[in-house]
Formats: structure tokens, sequence, C-alpha cells
């Protein structure tokens, strides 16, 4: 009776009463802060994280802002850092009725639309080989494709010039559209075959059931759910003969035989210098690229994500 009074008076004494019992402070007499979860962001890094993209975006506007402006101004103007104090068509007017520009423009639709078909058609058909085939000299194939992106363009230009003119393809847009496809195919066959992996091989087993030789398969099961795909591929292409100098200017003289990228360098070079009118031009240019663009800009990242993995 006595041990038994004794335990209960000592478990009495040695048990804290919640209620009574305060909370202990954490060591150092400091207060402990909210635990910042994951992806969670302080107000510092949250203004530096706004700051740094609104300056990276000012970054890649202002450039083609001002030269939108500087392209309405009279060429006295040319060099103000103002903005357009004197409204003026005049560098536009002489660049599409003084110049060559109208026939460097025609030369560049044809070369560019040559190129972006003959790109298209070749990558995807490339792609779709490697990807669902296999035969000698894949691997070796595959390699060279890669390979041949390793190459800066400027080691290239005194070769691929030797070898169009031994061929007679000099000043010819055949010339200019080879060149361009020895660039665009290799990196598109790659993103094609990369993108057709994506795709289920039992689609192309029905195909076959349903009596389609391979090219059928390809081409009517095959190549409508490759859309983006294709969408990312003639977008590089388009850009790749749009917007290339180096080439153009190397293979292609006389002006009646220029490009658009080969025409602008008679705006501004060592005897002249004809601001007003180069970024006249230069905005005329732009504005077919931003109208492909615009078409294909809902398949391009869908595109390129698709033709990043696996499944």
């Amino acid at each position: 009776m006595t041990t038994m009074n004794t335990t209960e008076t000592t478990t009495a004494t040695t048990t804290p009463d919640p209620a009574t019992t305060a909370p202990v402070p954490p060591a150092g007499g400091g207060r402990r802060g909210r635990v910042r979860g994951r992806g969670e962001r302080g107000p510092l890094a949250s203004v530096a994280l706004h700051a740094g993209l609104l300056t990276a975006a000012l970054a890649a506007v202002f450039p083609p802002f001002w030269l939108l402006v500087t392209s309405f101004k009279p060429k006295t103007e040319t060099f103000t850092t103002s903005l357009v104090q004197n409204f003026t068509l005049e560098n536009y007017t002489h660049v599409l009725g003084e110049t060559y520009f109208l026939t460097w423009f025609w030369n560049s639709v044809v070369v560019v639309v040559m190129t972006t078909l003959l790109g298209v058609f070749i990558s995807a058909t490339t792609g779709y080989a490697v990807s669902r085939f296999r035969f000698p000299g894949m691997r070796p194939l595959m390699w060279t494709l890669l390979i041949t992106q390793m190459f800066p363009m400027a080691i290239l230009i005194v070769p691929l010039y030797n070898l169009m003119a031994q061929l007679g393809l000099l000043n010819q847009p055949v010339g200019l559209i080879i060149t361009y496809l020895t660039i665009a195919v290799p990196f598109c066959a790659w993103m094609m075959k990369g993108f057709f992996d994506t795709i289920p091989v039992s689609i192309d087993e029905s195909g076959r059931v349903d009596g389609l030789n391979p090219f059928g398969t390809f081409w009517r099961l095959i190549l409508p759910l490759a859309k983006p795909g294709l969408a990312v591929t003639g977008f590089y292409s388009f850009v790749t003969a749009w917007a290339e100098v180096a080439y153009a200017s190397a293979f292609m003289t006389g002006e009646e035989n220029l490009t658009l990228a080969g025409g602008l360098q008679t705006f501004v070079n060592q005897y002249v210098g004809d601001w007003g009118s180069m970024t006249a031009a230069a905005v005329i240019i732009a504005v077919p690229a931003a109208i492909v663009f615009g078409i294909a800009q809902r398949h391009l990242v869908a595109g390129l994500t698709s033709g990043a993995v696996k499944s």
C-alpha cells in the first residue's frame, strides 16, 4: 500500500501538465520565422527577377524599335537620338522605286520557297527512314549529319564556292538552294527523327494491315500526325534561306542576281552610307518573316518539345 502511494506520488510529480507548461523558446532567444517552401521567393528575389526580365525585354525590343523609328526619319536626321520629328516615307519610296529591291525580293522568294519545300520533304523522309527502319550504314549516316553541323560556316565558303564554280552554279538560284539545304537538312533530319520516335509504331503496323506500302503509311498516316515537327522544320528552313548573308554575298554577283540579304549591303559599304534606305529595307524584309512566324508559332513549341523526348 505504501509502495503504490509512493509510485503515484512520483508519477504525479514527474509528469508535466500540458495546460500549464509554457513552450520552450528556441536556442539563442531568437524568433524562428516561417520556413519558406520550395519554389517560393522572397520579396527581394522577386523584385530582382522582375527587374532582370524587364531589362532583358527592353534590350530585345529596343533595336528593332529604333530601326523602325529611323526608317521614318529624313536622311539628315538619321543619327539623331530623338524620335521622329519630321515624318517621311522618302526612304521607303526610294527603296521600292529606285533600286533593285523588288528584283532582290523575287530572287529571295524563289530561293526560300524551294529551300523550304525541299528541306521539309528531305528532312521528313530521312527522319522517318532512320526512325522506323534498320539498314546498313544508318548509324554512319546519322553521325555524318551531326558532324556537318560542327563546322563553322566561314570555313565552308571556299570549298563550296569552288564546287559551285565547277558545276556552273554561281549566280544561279539553284546553287544557293543546294547550299542552304546542306545547312538546314542535317539539323532538321535529326529533329524529325526524334519527333517520329514519339509516334507509336502500331500506327505503321495498322497501315500495313490495310495494304499500304511504307511510303503510303508515311504519307497518309504518319505525316498528318507530324504537323508540329513539320512546322518547326519549315520555319527553320525558311529562316536559313531568308536571313543568310555569307553564302548569298559570295555566290551571287551583279545587282540583278542578288537576294535580299546580299542586296542590303549595297546601301551601306565602303563607298556608300545610306542608312535611311538600309533601315527601310530591313523593316520590309522583317514583315514576311513575322507573318511566317505568326502562322507557324502555334506549332513551334509543340514541335520542339515533342522532338526532344522519346516516349
